[in-house]
């Protein structure tokens, strides 16, 4: 009894699960409200018997629901079969009479099986000849729709639908097995009885792997269509493996006992509770949940997108836009579309080794960088995981059991972020995504959605890095051309140094004002020298190199060699720390100094002033060159301050540029602060040389009687 017990218990709960699952969903055919009677009517059967071999009774009952179980399975294959054949209308129509007459064939069959009971056990009820050969009938039946059914069934579907055909034919098989044993010796075998709960039973999962492998069954214009709550599976399929855990312990708990003696009991409870603690720790265990989560996404449930159009999107959002819209949003737009987020911010490494923010999408922009070594860049690189920071933020142990993984501050304090996505480009993160909370996707995260956003990360950053070399490769074609008028450059330069030497020896023969004369000479003289070095360069001859020197003393010289210039305002210089050497081609640092002081200058009305600090901080130098001029917005500093190329005085618009990448080429960093109306501020951070001395006394410089009398003059 506890066999026959176990055995139709099992399949009444599988198969209510089925008839259930097959309730949901929204669209509503003949096929799907078929399959779930039949599902449903063997879950009724199956529990009744598990009734009867308890508790006695419900025998006329259960001999009915039994007839009534094979009449739906055989409505539900010749619906699917008339389908098959609905292009045929002569069939289609034949089916009816053939339909109506397998129900009065079945009504007869209860009918006559009502008549036959007389007590005892159900098997004792079904034993007569003329029961069992109804019900050998019933069973030829529908092995033989089955196979029809696989005859006729589209090619393209068989390879799903073979696994619903095989279930149902099992079943079928299996009580045409059982039900001839009994005819040939007039008695039904108990152990094969017992064993027709399991074996129906095992039906069930190949009609769950049809369902998984194809979630809408089609067959000429009818479909199945199902819906499976994703929460609902979890919980039933936890709840189902535990079961079966705690029989399969029960089981080896009596065993236990039997095989222990005097200590069998002891035994017993000792491994039944040792098994439950395991049990429970494996429920309770949050890396466990996560694994079923994701084989129930991967084996139960039909794919979330269309990945053709999916990806025919993605590569069309990459490839096509106007010049207004730059590839480095339109890469922050294919990831952020495949999830609904409204916004994001795209992150790439630079040439100082670190990761700063390029471009933003509906979001502002962060002045901030992240060095290549900070824990967030490594974790992203190393595991090339998408971090979802609400979920950090609840379980934390889910990421660092991986690696040490700090979520930075500024980052914790964005409330719209969510998502961060790494761009691979091969083995190395070209830069990163940080995508904004999405309504819609936020309680339907799952591992397809994370799949789907890292192929796509890898795409974009392939993008991204032939755009950049591109670029690269055009900056360095404009430059090439420069060097082919570098020759004409020299030729004037030529004239104009022969023409400043003459200046030079002729005042020394007609000198009147001694003081003056003298400054004018030296004056000419230092741009004798200046223009020597720079037409050296050009020609591409070696320079003096790197070397040692003091940051202050150089300040002091762009200085006083700006004053002598004659353009306003004048600035001053306030160094705050003394003696900082730094390592560097002195001569090309004068220049790029030289170079922004004029450009704040050109950016400056006469009577408002331009400041130089000096400063030191850690081991570097800062020297801000700030003026109160008329500043730059944003998106200029953004796209085209550091470009190559551009300026908005009509020049060549190299300085800036080359300044850049200079203090990047030691090893230092370049920003800029600015605001339209309210002035500009450009900060240089220089690595200091080996050099402890530092004298932390103000020292503010201003011009002497003999330069301001030179500046008037």
């Amino acid at each position: 009894m506890i066999i026959e017990v176990l055995s139709f218990g099992i399949s009444a709960v599988l198969f209510l699960i089925l008839g259930l699952v097959m309730l949901t969903g929204q669209r509503e055919n003949l096929p799907k409200r078929m399959l779930a009677i039949a599902s449903l009517s063997s879950a009724a059967w199956s529990g009744s018997v598990t009734y009867q071999a308890v508790f006695g009774g419900l025998l006329s009952f259960t001999l009915l629901l039994e007839l009534f179980r094979s009449l739906a399975w055989l409505a539900f294959l010749l619906v699917m079969l008339r389908t098959a054949f609905k292009s045929n209308e002569k069939i289609s129509k034949n089916f009816r009479f053939v339909f109506a007459g397998l129900t009065v064939f079945i009504v007869g069959l209860m009918l006559l099986a009502k008549y036959r009971i007389s007590g005892g056990s159900i098997l004792e009820s079904i034993a007569g000849n003329d029961v069992l050969v109804g019900y050998l009938f019933v069973s030829i039946g529908g092995l033989v729709i089955v196979e029809q059914l696989y005859r006729n069934t589209a090619e393209d579907h068989k390879l799903a639908l073979k696994y619903l055909w095989m279930g149902i034919g099992g079943m079928f098989a299996y009580d045409f097995y059982l039900y001839s044993d009994a005819f040939l010796f007039q008695r039904i075998d108990n152990e094969l009885w017992n064993a027709r709960g399991f074996i129906h039973a095992m039906a069930v999962p190949l009609i769950g792997v049809a369902i998984k492998r194809e979630m809408q069954w089609s067959i000429g214009k009818e479909t199945i269509d199902i819906f499976l709550s994703r929460r609902v599976v979890f919980h039933t399929t936890t709840l189902l493996a535990a079961g079966i855990y705690m029989l399969v312990i029960g089981v080896a708990g009596f065993y236990v006992r039997d095989l222990g003696g005097t200590w069998g009991q002891v035994a017993q409870a000792t491994f039944i509770f040792g098994a439950g603690i395991i049990l429970a720790i494996l429920l309770f265990s949050s890396r466990v949940r996560a694994k079923i989560k994701v084989l129930i996404d991967k084996h139960f449930f039909h794919y979330k997108y269309d990945y053709r159009e999916e990806w025919l999107r993605i590569i069309k959002t990459l490839s096509t836009g106007n010049d207004a819209v730059r590839l480095q949003q339109r890469a922050i737009r294919a990831l952020a579309q495949i999830i609904d987020s409204p916004a994001g911010a795209l992150w790439m490494k630079r040439e100082n080794n670190c990761f700063e923010q390029v471009d933003g999408w509906n979001t502002e922009g962060i002045n901030l960088r992240l060095p290549a070594d900070d824990s967030l860049i490594r974790f992203m690189e190393e595991h090339q995981f998408i971090i979802r920071l609400d979920e950090f933020k609840e379980d934390p142990e889910a990421y660092t059991r991986l690696a040490p993984l700090e979520i930075p501050e500024w980052l914790s304090a964005m409330e719209e972020a969510w998502l961060l996505v790494p761009l691979m480009l091969q083995d190395s993160m070209l830069g990163f995504v940080i995508l904004n909370r999405s309504p819609s996707h936020l309680d339907y995260f799952n591992w397809e959605d994370s799949d789907l956003l890292k192929t796509a990360g890898r795409q974009a950053a392939s993008h991204l890095a032939q755009y950049e070399a591109a670029q690269a490769l055009a900056g360095a074609k404009r430059f090439e051309e420069v060097n082919r008028l570098s020759a004409f450059i020299v030729h004037d330069m030529k004239n104009m140094i022969g023409q400043l030497s003459m200046v030079v020896s002729n005042a020394a023969k007609h000198k009147s004002n001694p003081v003056f004369i003298d400054d004018a000479i030296s004056t000419v003289e230092n741009s004798v020298n200046k223009m020597n070095k720079l037409l050296n360069r050009l020609k591409g001859e070696s320079a003096e190199g790197a070397k040692t020197f003091s940051l202050c003393d150089l300040l002091e010289e762009s200085v006083r060699n700006s004053v002598k210039t004659g353009v306003l305002p004048v600035p001053v210089l306030n160094s705050q720390a003394q003696d900082l050497m730094i390592i560097a081609d002195r001569d090309r640092m004068l220049v790029n100094i030289a170079h922004l002081i004029q450009n704040a200058q050109d950016a400056t009305k006469d009577d408002e002033c331009i400041t130089v600090r000096l400063k030191r901080q850690a081991n570097f130098a800062i020297v801000e060159i700030e003026d109160t001029g008329c500043g730059m917005d944003e998106k200029f500093i953004r796209e085209r301050l550091f470009q190559p190329f551009e300026s908005t005085k009509g020049t060549m618009g190299i300085g800036v540029f080359q300044v850049k990448s200079y203090i990047n080429q030691l090893g230092g960093e370049f920003d800029v602060e600015s605001e339209p109306g309210k002035g500009s501020l450009f900060r240089l951070k220089i690595p200091l040389a080996n050099n402890d001395k530092l004298r932390l006394n103000s020292r503010v410089v201003h011009l002497t009687e003999r330069e301001k009398r030179t500046h008037d003059g």
